[in-house]
């Protein structure tokens, strides 16, 4: 308190006691890829000649990744990816690589999956290279120092090991969601094998149940230049796992919205066709087991599903945009008050922890987010001494009882229409 020696008038600055909690973000998204060190990719042959027996109008060239492997690097658009990790075709004036090189299928679906990413909506993620399976530990490890992060994917990589360990790294950070793509252009007809394992079989096509997740099907068809090369027939049309343009989606929606809003009903941009298309009776079993379809519908490519990975067995986390937003408001008032931390354990702190959350929830609420007519029907905060009795306190802990009714998505919107008989007169 400051000393007044002399009369007169003092003003003095005050700091306000609500201290504002501000959402954190919910649209960074973090991708793994395999990619050696080299990679080879089609490139246009400057030399081709159609005249001339045997001559072709593509080669293969090699590729050294300038990125290093098992270190997270943020990116901001696609030509960032480009010069740091490769471009969807090589170089023409290189050399054609020895032997009988392929493309690697790897990393054609992280770089379309990062295409995709930005195509659909996204700003920012960090893309970590991995050499093998082996490293995916190293690179979850590395994910998890940072903060931004609300959204991982393994584009392609869709196997259990894989699965069981990006779920594990949701878990643990607890303020990540991950993005699982479904069996690839391989896989044509078997969707009882395909909803079968997304219950409780731990091994097969799938993964296993959890509110930590959502399961896409099938692959989509997007163009690629080095496909139109090599193969002029197919018009450019490659199968690529759908996760990086989902992912694009979720930060569109998310920037346009809000996390609350499902991430479904929504084009994706870049997609020309599926792999294999779905019908309604299709959907009917893969949806309450949370495999979300992607479906063309009015000349456009959709997703068509917004639920967790095991749909009705996942209660009141069935819904992505529910499990979400638990994610925000959990990460969001942690990330908030952590002014309250060795602060007095006093009814006065108890008061003012009050007043910040319940701002917070208050304009949630008001963007859509929270259900009720009101406020007071739409959450709850209690911090007080019945929360924080003399037990509590003498363990220096201050208790927050909240709780949020979460708008839940409109899945199945019915219309009940009749007859009537109009009155005569």
């Amino acid at each position: 308190m400051p000393t007044y020696l002399s009369p007169g008038v003092f003003v003095e600055e005050v700091p306000s006691s609500i201290k504002a909690i501000a959402g954190v973000s919910t649209s960074t998204a973090a991708f793994i890829g395999i990619v050696p060190d080299t990679v080879h990719l089609i490139a246009r042959n400057p030399d081709f000649d159609p005249a001339a027996s045997g001559s072709k109008a593509f080669k293969i060239v090699d590729f050294t990744v300038p990125a290093e492997a098992k270190k997270p690097l943020l990116i901001t658009s696609w030509s960032q990816f480009l010069r740091t990790f490769g471009d969807l075709t090589g170089d023409s004036s290189k050399p054609a690589s020895t032997g009988s090189p392929s493309v690697e299928a790897s990393f054609m679906s992280l770089a379309h999956a990062v295409y995709g990413f930005f195509n659909n909506g996204g700003s920012r993620c960090y893309v970590v290279r991995v050499t093998g399976v082996a490293d995916l530990d190293a690179a979850l490890t590395a994910l998890a120092a940072l903060d931004e992060i609300a959204l991982v994917c393994a584009p392609g990589q869709d196997t259990d090991a894989v699965r069981d360990k990006i779920v594990t790294h949701c878990a643990e950070t607890g303020d990540r969601f991950a993005l699982f793509d479904g069996p690839g252009p391989d896989v044509q007809t078997d969707l009882t094998k395909l909803v079968h394992t997304t219950t409780d079989t731990p091994a097969g096509v799938m993964p296993k149940k959890t509110d930590l997740a959502a399961y896409y099907f099938p692959w989509i068809k997007v163009f690629d230049p080095g496909t139109q090369l090599s193969d002029p027939s197919t018009g450019g049309s490659l199968a690529v796992p759908p996760s990086g343009h989902i992912a694009g989606i979720f930060a569109r929606v998310d920037t346009e919205r809000g996390v609350f809003k499902a991430p479904a009903n929504e084009v994706i941009r870049g997609a020309l066709d599926v792999v294999q298309p779905i019908s309604r009776a299709d959907q009917n079993g893969l949806n309450p087991k949370g495999v979300n379809c992607i479906r063309p519908l009015n000349g456009n490519i959709y997703v068509w599903g917004a639920r967790t990975i095991g749909g009705d067995a996942n209660a009141d986390l069935k819904y992505i945009n529910v499990r979400r937003t638990l994610l925000f408001l959990r990460e969001s008032i942690d990330e908030g008050t952590q002014w309250v931390v060795f602060e007095p354990n006093t009814p006065a702190l108890w008061a003012k922890v009050s007043r910040n959350v319940t701002a917070f929830l208050t304009a949630l609420w008001r963007s859509g987010a929270l259900f009720g007519s009101t406020a007071a029907e739409a959450f709850f905060v209690k911090c007080d001494a019945e929360t924080n009795d003399e037990n509590a306190r003498n363990n220096g802990q201050v208790v927050t009882e909240i709780g949020v009714a979460i708008a839940r998505p409109a899945e199945f919107v019915i219309f009940r229409v009749s007859q009537f008989a109009a009155p005569t007169k």
